[in-house]
């Protein structure tokens, strides 16, 4: 048996506050308003919650954890095709909360009442039952269902807290979605288990989060978008100097923006890397150096393994590529209903591919350079990450945006081509490019050097705005 959220049912931090847009709960009217909804749920084992970033999304989750029913959190703009796929491939009985009529595709609906108190009563679930189904990106194809248990949960939420030194004393602030692993499961159940305050902050401006350090917000998670936004309001910047740790994920955090951050904050953002099927699994510590481009170490519970395309193992120097394997208590139960997938993502030795790529250094920090499907890049008998060759390109003053691909080579196999946009007032040219190709030279292994920089207006993206590059790697 485990109680996935200690901190909120134990008792010890009653008057703790959950402040979501303009609701406020102390812990025990959080819990009241959970427990009293408990009935209405006692018939459905696998809910949908339409995960809007909001107070009813919070109690909607709450509510089901509680009551041992199996979570599917729904983006709310998923689009048509996209929601009936995640509702007909989850099976979800019930919608848990509001839900546009529109969307409610027929399922009855648990309403929930804010207001509602009911005590509490222990359920008793078992730890290897599923806490949640999140959905993939479905980059490569449909959406699959990551089947998460509640023993995986606690256990990447404990090891987090160890790497963070976070725990009740805290206040965690953030803006993110509340429908994926970053959002949901660490910057709202991630708190209730430590029993540390909690504020979501809505829109996720430079403001808003130097408003929640004034009201003392102690760890503040972001995405870099958001701490580039903070970086370009040095007051909202300089507000977060009081907190105690700024934490970055999601994608890796540009070493220029890094340097600018500490500048501006006095604090070294710390990044971590993860996925839904892992929960996070590498973090850089509370107590360690950040390092720009590095995520850290594994967690407490995780082993991590580099194997090149053959299964042979790839040294842990700092600079050899390899595909990232990982096993530990964290990890996926498998996805929902595809043997198929589960086959794939697993070695025969019992190691999750995650399907990125990495270097470790001798010391076992991380760094991710990109996915093994575009961004490992083999020329001339090396192996090369595009994330690492475009890490130092954004480093440049005369670069403002960059992707890194492998273009077909007939005396190389592939070749190393960067394609650039440039900054305001910057020209391109020969003498420019030369310029970037020596920079990456400084910084990296000579074989890493792009052997061609092409200038462009932009980068193409898909509608959810990731850089398309199967349309560079054929020009």
């Amino acid at each position: 048996m485990t109680d996935l959220l200690p901190g909120l049912t134990g008792g010890a931090h009653a008057t703790t506050q959950v402040r979501i847009g303009t609701t406020t709960w102390t812990y025990d009217e959080l819990l009241g308003a959970a427990a009293a909804a408990g009935p209405g749920l006692a018939p459905y084992r696998r809910v949908a919650v339409h995960a809007t970033p909001s107070a009813t999304t919070v109690l909607a989750v709450v509510a089901a954890v509680l009551a041992g029913a199996e979570v599917v959190p729904v983006p709310p703009d998923a689009g048509r095709s996209e929601l009936a796929h995640l509702l007909a491939d989850s099976g979800a009985e019930a919608w848990v909360g509001p839900v546009p009529a529109d969307r409610a595709s027929g399922l009855p609906t648990v309403r929930l009442d804010p207001d509602a108190r009911a005590p509490y009563e222990p359920l008793g679930v078992p730890a290897d039952a599923t806490a949640m189904v999140v959905y993939t990106s479905g980059t490569t194809g449909l959406p699959k269902g990551v089947v998460l248990s509640r023993r995986a949960v606690a256990a990447g939420l404990d090891a987090l807290a160890g790497a963070w030194g976070w725990d009740s004393r805290d206040t965690l602030a953030h803006g993110l979605p509340l429908f994926h692993v970053h959002g949901l499961v660490l910057g709202v159940l991630g708190a209730l288990r430590l029993g540390c305050g909690l504020r979501h902050v809505g829109k996720p401006t430079p403001a808003a989060y130097a408003d929640a350090v004034r009201h003392g917000a102690t760890v503040l998670f972001g995405v870099p978008t958001v701490w580039s936004r903070i970086a370009a309001s040095p007051d909202d910047a300089d507000a977060l100097r009081p907190a105690r740790l700024l934490v970055s994920g999601s994608a890796p955090l540009p070493a220029p923006l890094h340097d600018r951050l500490r500048e501006l904050t006095g604090h070294g953002v710390v990044e971590r890397y993860g996925m839904s099927e892992t929960l996070v699994t590498l973090a850089t510590r509370a107590d360690a150096e950040p390092r720009a481009g590095w995520v850290g170490v594994p967690v407490a519970g995780v082993e991590t393994r580099l194997r090149d395309e053959d299964g042979r193992p790839v040294p842990h120097d700092g600079d050899a590529v390899g595909q990232l394997e990982v096993r530990g208590p964290s990890l996926l139960d498998g996805y929902l209903g595809r043997p198929d997938a589960d086959a794939d993502a697993w070695t025969a030795d019992g190691w999750f591919r995650t399907g990125d790529v990495a270097v470790v250094d001798p010391d076992g920090w991380h760094r991710i350079v990109g996915r093994a499907s575009v961004d490992l890049i083999k020329s001339g008998g090396y192996r090369i990450g595009a994330g690492e060759v475009e890490t130092v390109l954004l480093g440049h003053p005369a670069v403002v945006e960059v992707a890194v691909v492998g273009v077909p080579d007939p005396d190389l196999g592939q070749r190393v081509v960067a394609h650039v946009v440039l900054r305001d007032g910057y020209a391109a040219g020969d003498a420019l490019a030369a310029e970037l190709v020596a920079h990456v030279g400084t910084e990296l292994n000579a074989h890493k050097r792009p052997r061609e920089v092409r200038f462009v207006a932009g980068l193409p993206r898909t509608a959810l705005g990731k850089v398309q590059k199967a349309a560079l790697s054929a020009g």
